[in-house]
């Protein structure tokens, strides 16, 4: 099919930039103490960088199920949005199958895939992307480990801090166009430096009330101005 065919090419080099990040997550679940087979099983079933970085930090941190669960939520609580876009870009008679499957691979590149397509997205384009894309995430987070048990100490912490490189990325084009941006992101680094330094709270913890704390700062201070028909 010519639009799987097209996906699987768009899906080639998001799937080694999937690769390169899911490498850098896997340093840090080795860190945690999983296994290659529990990383590979993890990203297969995940698709969420931060949400299966916060996951790793709390299984490293042994923290209460209840609170790694709350943690997830709030890590990935931005596909809950995204849901509602997609859902008015699927054809109302498309399956149910491609609806699950569709949400089920719901990351922020599958998404831009999708929401761009006119006038419903097409789910054969996306899946085309997804069959090259999804095994190099989860084979990237296994090789990871791999590596990270192998390698020298001092080599693994530095490897492991590439996966924040990846959020430097994603957040530093906004904040060089956006002062409420750049406010809040500044905010979050002094707040983020004073509790990890001067409580005993987890990282876990600290990122639970960080993001919910700043996203409900930032929503009250620099409210976003609803545009009107005529702009």
């Amino acid at each position: 099919m010519k639009s799987f065919s097209e996906g699987f090419k768009i899906g080639i080099p998001i799937g080694l930039g999937y690769f390169a990040v899911a490498f850098s997550l896997g340093i840090i679940a080795a860190n945690a103490g999983l296994t290659p087979f529990q990383g590979f099983l993890t990203s297969a079933l995940v698709n969420a960088s931060a949400g299966e970085n916060a996951a790793f930090i709390a299984i490293r941190e042994n923290v209460p199920y209840l609170q790694m669960a709350l943690i997830s939520v709030v890590s990935n609580i931005r596909y809950v949005l995204m849901s509602f876009a997609l859902s008015q870009k699927i054809d109302p008679r498309a399956k149910m199958i491609h609806r699950f499957l569709l949400g089920f691979y719901l990351t922020d590149e599958y998404f831009a895939l999708a929401i761009q397509q006119e006038p419903y997205c097409d789910p054969f384009y996306s899946y085309g992307a997804i069959t090259f894309a999804a095994p190099c995430w989860a084979l990237g987070t296994a090789l990871g480990i791999v590596m990270g048990n192998i390698l020298p100490h001092r080599i693994v912490s530095a490897l492991s801090v590439a996966l924040f490189g990846m959020f430097l990325a994603i957040f530093i084009p906004p904040v060089k166009t956006s002062k409420p941006i750049a406010i809040l992101v500044a905010l979050s680094f002094l707040s983020s430096f004073l509790l990890s330094r001067f409580t005993s709270l987890s990282e876990s913890t600290i990122t639970i009330i960080l993001t919910v704390a700043i996203s409900s700062f930032g929503a009250l201070v620099f409210p976003t101005r609803e545009r009107s028909r005529d702009d």
